[in-house]
């Protein structure tokens, strides 16, 4: 059983309206009674934290056994048909219908690794400050900002996850790898609720989640694929640099003089982007082109595979992609925050290039030519080819010629 988590973090939490994992930080005299147990216990508090706030604070009931059952039988329909479609290994694949809180504890361990990178990017990668050597007050916010990174990193994943934990469907709202895994979680909570908003027919909603998913997993579970994708998260996440002067540059526009100078320190202190202080480097300014294009030639693949598949299969399909394709374009802050964080920019611009280039293709050498795109860690195209699929394909068949 998961630590309860200490009054000073249940105090945090309750002190802001909506609950925030950030609200109520002690400023001066406390925070280094916060800061010394927190580096030990920084990812429990991000689990717990997850896990609360996925939950809403209340006890969540089991998935009940009849949608446990028919997601089995709708994950074996969807198999068949992706497996079918895209020539991939699916291998075997098992359904696991969570709750919201058991997806949030499962996913912070798969993003672990790459808040890990980040952590240790913002506690080393240091910009460049003029004013610390001369100024006390410069270098103690320094210092500060120093120790605050890795505790407010780990209570920002915490946070995030817990508010994607109530809105996902499955694992790859967000399309990151989970590894060499067998296991699809879906939440049937959400998917219910979705459907009851838009007044959906829940058996074909549950088939199209069924079918993304896996659409998703296949791709990912091309070993240069993930690995592929894995590098680029990683390498992206290490290369933040802390703005050492964003946090006092923020302080010094607060008017202490003023009654309500704690609420805007309160404030402040519970932003994460300016407690962070991170800050895009030119490394990383270079490594976007690669990124977006692979995540880009992944979503259009995907909804290209939906779309042979779903048209003949799911009775509802164009009504349900309308609803589903317009929402995942239209994600609440905390979604756009894990996005920039992660490197990823999943805009409809995005997912308009993808589909363009996955279109290209099909119209000069049909779904055949499609296929090759997993084929190789060579075929995986460039920036300049998402945007010319031409390029692409008389590059590969130069590729596979010279083989």
């Amino acid at each position: 059983m998961a630590e309860e988590p200490d009054r000073h973090t249940i105090d945090c939490m309750d002190d802001a309206d909506p609950p925030s994992p950030f609200g109520g930080f002690p400023f001066f005299g406390d925070l280094s009674k916060l800061l010394g147990g927190a580096a030990s216990s920084g990812w429990d508090t991000a689990r717990q934290l997850a896990v609360q706030l996925a939950a809403g604070g209340e006890s969540e009931p089991n998935v009940d056994p009849s949608v446990r059952i028919e997601l089995e039988q709708l994950i074996r329909v969807a198999e068949l048909h992706v497996c079918r479609t895209t020539g991939l290994e699916c291998g075997q694949i098992d359904i696991a219908p969570v709750t919201r809180g058991q997806w949030a504890q499962r996913t912070i361990t798969v993003y672990r690794p790459i808040f890990e990178r980040l952590t240790s990017a913002l506690s080393t990668n240091r910009g460049p400050s003029e004013d610390a050597a001369g100024d006390p007050m410069s270098a103690m916010l320094e210092q500060m900002m120093a120790m605050l990174a890795p505790v407010m990193l780990s209570m920002t994943a915490g946070s995030m996850v817990g508010h994607l934990a109530q809105r996902s469907f499955g694992q790859y709202d967000i399309p990151v790898p989970r590894g060499d895994t067998r296991e699809l979680l879906v939440v049937p909570a959400n998917i219910a609720s979705f459907a009851d908003e838009w007044t959906l027919p829940r058996q074909d909603l549950n088939l199209w989640i069924c079918l993304h998913e896996i659409a998703h997993h296949v791709v990912f579970q091309v070993p240069h694929v993930r690995a592929t994708m894995e590098r680029l998260l990683l390498d992206y996440a290490g290369g933040f640099r802390t703005d050492p002067t964003a946090l006092e540059d923020t302080l010094g526009s607060i008017d202490l003089s003023n009654p309500a100078a704690m609420a805007d320190l309160q404030r402040t202190m519970g932003d994460p982007e300016v407690v962070l202080g991170a800050i895009q480097s030119p490394e990383q300014l270079a490594m976007l082109p690669q990124l977006h294009a692979l995540t880009a030639v992944i979503v259009g693949y995907v909804d290209h595979v939906m779309d042979r598949i779903g048209t003949g299969l799911i009775g509802s399909y164009g009504q349900l992609t309308e609803a589903l394709r317009r929402r995942r374009v239209e994600a609440d802050p905390s979604d756009r925050f894990i996005e920039r964080m992660l490197g990823l920019e999943l805009t409809q611009p995005q997912y308009d290039r993808g589909s363009a280039f996955v279109s290209g293709i099909v119209e000069r050498s049909g779904d055949e030519g499609l296929a090759r795109l997993w084929d190789d860690e060579r075929h995986l195209p460039t920036p300049n080819e998402v945007d010319a699929p031409g390029l692409w394909l008389a590059r590969i068949d130069l590729t596979d010629d010279a083989t």
